[in-house]
């Protein structure tokens, strides 16, 4: 009998990974019976209000958070796409280039909420399912309301209960630039890569 071939798919800006990233991926896996989860990092994020490091970075500590594990992997399609990208679009390009995989996308509760705001939501349901993970500070989503706005959304989510996580990228930025230890919140080899690379002593 074949296995349904089943994908996760992480995005972010991933700047830098850290090790809650890591623990939502897994989690999603083993309770999906996912046989991979990729880790697509953004390009151009049109939702920032900040600068991102060069993608060149972000995506070589990915590389290195995700080495040791054989069912992860990094998905380079929004960083090899020109412009701005979008989560619908990105999804109907990996369609094309995995035909008969069946996509779950990760997202925390907070994205969740957003959803109704993004471009061609009905479209980014379409074509994956959604797998929702809690994020500290932020209330449960309310899918009675989201289902109002986008009717069917409910058929399509998959809620999980934890790991409830608490590391954040913006923190671990805060701490290098002060001079704290990151240990403990990214991977040995991702710290190795900031230290390295001066990465974000300022900003």
């Amino acid at each position: 009998m074949i296995k349904e071939a089943r994908t996760g798919i992480l995005g972010g800006t991933f700047d830098p990974v850290h090790l809650g990233h890591l623990l939502i991926a897994e989690e999603a896996r083993e309770r999906l019976g996912l046989r991979q989860v990729l880790f697509m990092p953004a390009g151009q994020p049109w939702m920032k209000d900040r600068a991102v490091s060069p993608a060149a970075h972000r995506l070589a500590m990915l590389q290195r958070a995700v080495e040791d594990n054989p069912a992860f992997g990094l998905c380079r399609i929004e960083i090899d796409h020109p412009g701005v990208s979008y989560t619908a679009e990105t999804l109907a390009r990996l369609s094309g280039e995995m035909p008969g995989e069946r996509f779950f996308f990760l997202l925390g509760w907070d994205a969740l909420e957003d959803l109704p705001r993004w471009k061609d939501p009905e479209r980014v349901l379409a074509l994956a399912e959604l797998v929702v993970f809690p994020r500290a500070g932020y209330p449960a989503p309310d899918l009675p309301g989201l289902e109002r706005l986008l009717p069917g959304v409910g058929k399509r989510v998959h809620l999980l209960e934890g790991p409830i996580i608490q590391i954040s990228s913006t923190e671990v930025r805060r701490r290098v630039r002060d001079g704290l230890s990151i240990r403990y919140l990214v991977p040995r080899a991702v710290e190795e890569y900031i230290l390295e690379k001066g990465l974000y002593k300022e900003g």
